[in-house]
């Protein structure tokens, strides 16, 4: 089945001014069953990759000139993984686990972060988390981890596997 693309051209909130984030958090919310977001924007979005990638998107790509470039983000079938994880790759078993529920922001992404810091290059951690940490997300990646998560199926917590350093 070919996926439908719904187009948000954010270039021109950008050039207002404007934060953008927002209004595509919206579309991604408004999106139906097997729809995607197909993007514009004056710049590579790659903190976006993380954020959607962890509500179950892959991504797509590539500079359509002029230093814009246009992003289709798919849903998947599958659990959720960051942008730089193979969707058959095989993670090694968490040597930490954090249940960080219970916590106000930022301490949840603190101690996430502050964790990471005492871990080798690819050991895995858990964390349990009382909402999505987008805002984790592009910390993360600015760090070079790799990351995995999504909601238990109960939807008491947000499973959060980190493997340290070992994305670009």
């Amino acid at each position: 089945m070919m996926t439908e693309y719904l187009e948000l051209d954010v270039r021109p909130i950008l050039a207002a001014g404007g934060e953008p984030f927002g209004r595509i958090m919206e579309a991604v919310a408004a999106l139906g069953p097997g729809e995607g977001l197909r993007l514009l924007a004056p710049f590579r979005p790659v903190p976006l990759f993380g954020a959607l990638g962890a509500r179950g998107f892959t991504h797509q790509d590539r500079e359509i000139g002029g230093g814009d470039w246009e992003v289709l983000f798919t849903p998947t079938a599958g659990p959720a993984v960051s942008t730089t994880e193979a969707a058959n790759d095989r993670w090694p078993i968490p040597l930490m686990h954090l249940d960080n529920r219970g916590l106000m922001p930022p301490e949840p992404m603190v101690k996430v972060l502050g964790a990471a810091e005492a871990m080798q290059r690819g050991e895995v951690m858990e964390a349990l988390l009382d909402r999505e940490p987008t805002f984790l997300f592009p910390q993360l990646a600015q760090r070079g981890h790799e990351w995995r998560g999504g909601f238990d199926p109960d939807g008491a917590a947000y499973r959060l596997l980190v493997r340290i350093g070992t994305g670009s």
